[in-house]
């Protein structure tokens, strides 16, 4: 069947399956591969897009029940090649991790910003409720949000110190210097460049 959809302010025509998932639309046929698929049970929200300005697990709608609707992806945040203030609190709070959770974390966070430009920490936690993450505790990704909302937020990791002077320590301590250069030795197609090459003595 023929579907028009509305995504990121801009309609697309489709041809899918009366029971294919609006993630699937999304990612196969519209190439927004930034909406992400784990559980395909609705229960992660990886897959988290905003339709008419409220959260939704993209693997549990069809894409059928988009029709007339306006669909907002990961990819839509970012305007004139500039990353929306959101994108960037989540970088500047370090809220990134391995980053498959993101997508889905950064939509959930955008509808409660649209809703309630100003949440608290509950609210925000409540909001992100259905978003699982197995990479930290959340409190940066709080932060984040609260950041974004224009609130005075402490980011969850702070380095003990000047970052260059914590490399240095590092590269200093022939312990741990020894072993990284292992792992990376195995990895590496041939000889290596400093800190592990000769002027380590090798």
């Amino acid at each position: 069947m023929q579907l028009l959809l509305k995504v990121n302010g801009m309609m697309y025509e489709v041809d899918a399956s009366p029971t294919a998932r609006l993630l699937d639309v999304l990612r196969d046929q519209l190439g927004l591969t930034g909406t992400k698929e784990g559980c395909a049970e609705g229960e992660c929200g990886a897959c988290t897009v905003i339709v008419d300005g409220r959260a939704v697990n993209a693997c549990v709608m069809l894409a059928v029940q988009a029709r007339g609707k306006e669909v907002l992806t990961v990819e839509g945040l970012a305007e004139d090649g500039q990353l929306d203030l959101l994108q960037r609190k989540f970088v500047e709070y370090g809220a990134v991790q391995c980053g498959y959770c993101t997508p889905g974390m950064l939509m959930s966070a955008k509808a409660l910003l649209m809703a309630n430009p100003v949440p608290s920490n509950q609210d925000i936690r409540i909001a992100l409720a259905g978003n699982l993450c197995r990479c930290t505790g959340y409190s940066a990704i709080v932060a984040a949000v609260k950041a974004a909302g224009g609130q005075e937020a402490t980011p969850a990791m702070v380095l003990p110190g000047d970052a260059d002077e914590l490399a240095a320590e590092v590269k200093t301590d022939p312990e741990t210097l020894a072993a990284a250069c292992e792992v990376a030795q195995a990895d590496a197609d041939g000889p290596l460049g400093a800190p592990c090459g000769p002027e380590r003595g090798e």
